[in-house]
Order: C-alpha cells, then sequence, then structure tokens
C-alpha cells in the first residue's frame, strides 16, 4: 500500500461516525447493509451518513452494491487488510520481539474457528 492511499484510510477512520458505520459494516460481512439501516442503527440522519458512507468509500474502505432501491455497503476486507499490514509490517525494524506482543493478540481473534463434527 501506498503511503497517500494509507493516509486517505486513515484519515477516513479518525472520525467516531466513520469509525462506527466502518466496524458496524465490518461485523455483517459479507452480506453488508442498507445505507439507511447503518444510519438507523448508529442513529444518524441519512444525509448526514451518507455523507460519512462516501468519505469511507473514496478511501477504499466500503464498497457499495445497488440491489434494487437500496444502496448496500460492504466492508472491503483487503483495503483492511492492505492498511493493517502497511501499519505493522515495518513496526519491528527488523526486530520481531517487538511486533510479537501485538501478533499474539491478533492470532486468537483472526484464528479460524473449529467446526463441530
Amino acid at each position: 500500500m501506498e503511503q497517500e492511499k494509507a493516509i486517505l484510510g486513515l484519515a477516513a477512520l479518525a472520525q467516531s461516525t466513520r469509525l462506527e458505520a466502518f466496524n458496524l459494516l465490518v461485523r455483517h460481512e459479507p452480506e453488508g447493509l442498507p445505507a439507511g439501516e447503518v444510519a438507523r442503527i448508529l442513529a444518524i440522519p441519512q444525509n448526514t451518513m451518507s455523507s460519512h458512507l462516501g468519505v469511507l468509500s473514496r478511501a477504499g474502505l466500503i464498497d457499495v452494491e445497488r440491489r434494487s432501491r437500496q444502496m448496500v455497503y460492504r466492508a472491503n476486507i483487503d483495503t483492511l487488510r492492505n492498511l493493517t499490514l502497511y501499519l505493522v509490517r515495518d513496526c519491528c525494524g527488523g526486530r520481531a520481539e517487538l511486533c510479537a506482543p501485538l501478533i499474539a493478540e491478533l492470532t486468537p481473534c483472526c484464528s479460524p474457528q473449529k467446526v463441530s463434527s
């Protein structure tokens, strides 16, 4: 990821409503949510929510798809992954012990769930 794209993504997330909307959309992957539902859940006027979703979309953090009369928004997990990797890729400066605690904290939340037989 280029520095400019990382800055755009971080700037988009550096506002509480947009961060909440993005987190909500991540939780509703892969089906996504209609714009009106995002606004309702977050108790934000629809026109204000539309502006926030536009910022997230221009940053590449969310995608939108028209389904009939609704605009359905989904988190762009690839962009989230690339942004996260951009932030931590060189965080260690070649010293893995510095990033080990971060990786240890991420592993339990991101491990594939075992399927019961």
